[in-house]
């Protein structure tokens, strides 16, 4: 089969290529390059077999309309877009273009000349805003929301909050209602927080990773080299590896017929839940450091708490996490030690 994906040289698309070429497929990527740590990505994939590549820009019509009639490939991951709420607000202008217009270049492709491709969206949890007329209750370690103690499901209201959240949430929509409209084959992943191999996390994006580059930094000066974080440190969020979310990808596209039209939360789940400053007690016990670190205030429209309810993916695709969370972070420590 013919798989196209859009963002390909990012961190989920350079590790979905990675596996789908593993596998023999015949690969498509379509990339600006212009994130930090695509080049890498590109370089790396090369490494592994054949694959074809398009240096384009999602925000153009042409270049999208023309890398796909060229592959007219029978499953389209679209994971290009603006990925920073941080950066939406400091450039809502480019945030709309890359993540709006972006998208819709790619449905309007798909909807004139190729109806019957898989077309599968990687949202965000921010369309579900910043949850803050829920009730909290604070420990010693993290927030929870109380009423919500297996995570939020795909029946919490929408709410589209910072740039971000009305940039992915318009697409999310668009989505979905072009498969009621159009009879388009597509599929909505609303993520929690991913991590793993082939991401180079900067302070506004990959929180995980990000940290897990700090502590190692602390750990090899073995000086202050203080960070910093925004809030209290107990914001939760649940974390999946990255293999298990090619895993749930692949899944989608194997269940298609029964999936479509259809949206997922996905994420690791509220035994894969991990608020910071439970990061940095795991980061701080297997480094055997003492991280320093500055508290600053919130930032605008972050969540105290988010965790995906899976099990809606559980029961339609026959999906759940395979990598707990301890693993995983021992693995994202080795690869940013080895790699980084």
């Amino acid at each position: 089969m013919k798989y196209f994906i859009t963002g390909g040289c990012g961190f989920l698309g350079s590790n979905l290529a990675a596996e789908l070429i593993k596998r023999g497929e015949e690969v498509f990527l379509f990339d600006n390059l212009t994130r930090q740590g695509s080049v890498e990505n590109l370089k790396w994939l090369k490494t592994l077999g054949s694959l074809h590549f398009f240096q384009s820009d999602i925000r153009s019509y042409h270049d999208v309309d023309r890398a796909l009639l060229l592959s007219r490939p029978q499953v389209i991951f679209h994971f290009a877009g603006q990925v920073a709420m941080t950066t939406s607000i400091d450039n809502p202008r480019l945030d709309f273009e890359t993540n709006v217009i972006g998208g819709n270049n790619v449905l309007e492709v798909v909807r004139k000349n190729l109806p019957e491709t898989i077309l599968i969206y990687s949202s965000t949890n921010k369309v579900y805003g910043d949850l803050d007329y829920l009730e909290y209750i604070e420990t010693s370690t993290r927030y929870r929301a109380r009423g919500y103690e297996q995570g939020f499901d795909e029946s919490m209201g929408l709410d589209f909050r910072s740039p971000y959240g009305c940039s992915k949430g318009a697409i999310d929509q668009y989505m979905l209602d072009f498969s009621r409209l159009f009879g388009l084959r597509t599929v909505v992943f609303r993520h929690s927080s991913i991590f793993g191999g082939r991401q180079f996390s900067t302070f506004d994006q990959g929180w995980v990773g990000w940290f897990v580059q700090k502590a190692l930094s602390q750990q090899k000066l073995r000086s202050g080299d203080s960070f910093t974080i925004s809030g209290t440190g107990k914001q939760v969020r649940d974390v999946l590896f990255s293999s298990d979310l090619v895993n749930c990808y692949l899944s989608a596209v194997e269940k298609i017929d029964s999936v479509k039209g259809q949206v997922f939360n996905i994420g690791g789940g509220i035994e894969n839940s991990l608020s910071l400053l439970e990061l940095f007690k795991f980061l701080e016990h297997e480094l055997s450091i003492q991280l320093s670190y500055t508290q600053l205030p919130w930032r605008q429209s972050d969540q105290k708490v988010f965790v995906a309810n899976i099990e809606k993916a559980k029961q339609l695709l026959d999906w759940k996490p395979k990598i707990g969370k301890n693993e995983g972070l021992l693995n994202m420590i080795h690869w940013v030690r080895e790699c980084i």
